[in-house]
């Protein structure tokens, strides 16, 4: 579901897996949105009301976890059979697997450069990957959990892992070395997030709450109750002013932080430009200065929103339901080669910024088109019930044709039997088979 808060709330239901959606991503500059589902498939959608969407197949099980690289040329998937895969977005064709875990990987996440990629798996391993040669340069492996979540600090020298045992731990991949090791959480954690500056982590856990860390002091500063079940993600926004939470109260909750407000651009910018796998520690690395063991004795503030929070499910926001349809043919795992210099490219789904001025002249217009294509309020919504019924109807026609192509000489063989049988019969004078007469 796609939100338009302003100037009042309303939803865009997008209606094509056929499972449940497991994660949802929005590309770099915003003109794509990645979906995965347990379905086996990954789809691409554009974010306006046709519901135009591409699908790719080629994971053999539910599909866990999405992310675009930070320049949106790339796409990686992590599913439940044991691989991490990745996508040219620009060619729109699979690329290659990664394969060294031994059970399902949940989550898989680009580094900011996009020189590496990090990956958990319930075999209680986390590892990083070098999108280079395609090889595992880097292991951390727990004894007691895994990890349901994994992430890069936006300078890419340090990851962060939300473990089923309801730890939070803090890695430095340059000298595999464990920073820091929270244990905050009554219950498992389902998801974190860096804010941009990357002094604070937010975490989301099965215990019903939000917590946020201070990384520079190594402490806990603010616990969020908002939700009342298990929260399972939480993402802040580019800027570091906002974040949001969902759970399993089927709430989609809005947050605005009390931190600095910062600009997303030039942190990218920063952030690449200093960053390589060998280089030295600066002085926003994360190190604890002393042990934190997390005793009690820091002083915490809890915040409840419940009572000040707006709850958008009471007003009824209208919701519209948008039927997909595929705009490129499924790609399947037979043919995973790289496309030729002279391979036709899906337009409709390229990123405007891997192209030239000279070869989209429309992108401008193209922009502010889509803008206005969100359907109003006054547009009547297809029912899910009906969707459901039309993909049922197709899928039974589709059989009917596939059995009609296969017998269709069996039935003509029939009808000319019976034609030439019944000439037969006309040319006997009505003298029909008889035992003593019988026919040929």
């Amino acid at each position: 579901m796609l939100w338009n808060c302003k100037p009042q709330a309303r939803a865009f239901r997008y209606v094509g897996h056929k499972d449940v959606v497991t994660s949802v991503q929005f590309s770099p500059l915003g003109n794509l949105l990645a979906s995965a589902s347990r379905d086996r498939t990954i789809r691409l959608w554009i974010p306006d009301k046709r519901g135009k969407s591409s699908e790719f197949k080629a994971h053999t099980a539910p599909v866990r976890s999405i992310d675009f690289s930070a320049d949106g040329q790339f796409l990686a998937t992590a599913s439940e059979d044991k691989s991490i895969k990745v996508w040219n977005m620009y060619r729109q064709r699979f690329l290659y697997s990664l394969y060294r875990h031994t059970h399902w990987v949940r989550c898989a996440k680009f580094s900011p450069d996009g020189r590496l990629i990090v990956s958990c798996s319930e075999d209680k391993t986390i590892k990083i990957w070098d999108t280079t040669n395609k090889q595992c340069v880097n292991n951390f492996s727990d004894s007691v959990g895994f990890a349901n979540f994994v992430g890069f600090n936006p300078t890419g020298t340090c990851i962060a892992s939300a473990g089923s045992d309801h730890t939070v731990k803090i890695w430095d991949i340059r000298v595999n070395k464990l920073l820091q090791h929270y244990q905050v959480h009554s219950g498992g954690v389902n998801c974190v997030s860096f804010h941009p500056s990357g002094n604070y982590l937010i975490t989301a856990s099965s215990d019903g709450t939000l917590k946020i860390l201070d990384l520079l002091e190594g402490r806990l500063i603010y616990t969020l109750q908002g939700h009342t079940g298990p929260v399972f993600t939480v993402s802040f926004s580019k800027g570091g002013d906002l974040f949001s939470s969902g759970g399993a109260d089927a709430q989609v909750l809005l947050w605005r932080t009390n931190f600095d407000g910062l600009n997303c651009k030039d942190i990218i910018k920063r952030n690449l430009k200093r960053l390589h796998f060998d280089s030295s520690p600066h002085l926003v690395d994360i190190y604890p200065r002393t042990p934190h063991p997390h005793e009690g004795k820091m002083e915490t503030v809890e915040i409840n929103p419940k009572l000040e929070v707006i709850d958008l499910q009471t007003s009824s926001p209208p919701v519209m339901d948008i039927l997909s349809f595929d705009s490129t043919t499924t790609t399947d795992t037979t043919v995973r080669t790289l496309a030729d210099k002279g391979e036709e490219i899906n337009s409709y789904f390229l990123n405007p910024s891997l192209l030239s001025s000279e070869c989209s002249p429309t992108t401008s217009k193209k922009k502010t088109e889509d803008t206005s294509d969100f359907p109003s309020e006054s547009q009547r919504s297809i029912p899910l019930a009906v969707t459901d019924a039309l993909e049922h109807i197709m899928e039974q026609l589709s059989v009917l044709t596939q059995l009609l192509h296969r017998n269709h000489l069996i039935l003509f063989s029939s009808l000319l039997y019976v034609i030439i049988t019944w000439t037969v019969l006309k040319h006997t004078d009505g003298q029909f088979s008889s035992p003593q007469n019988p026919l040929p």
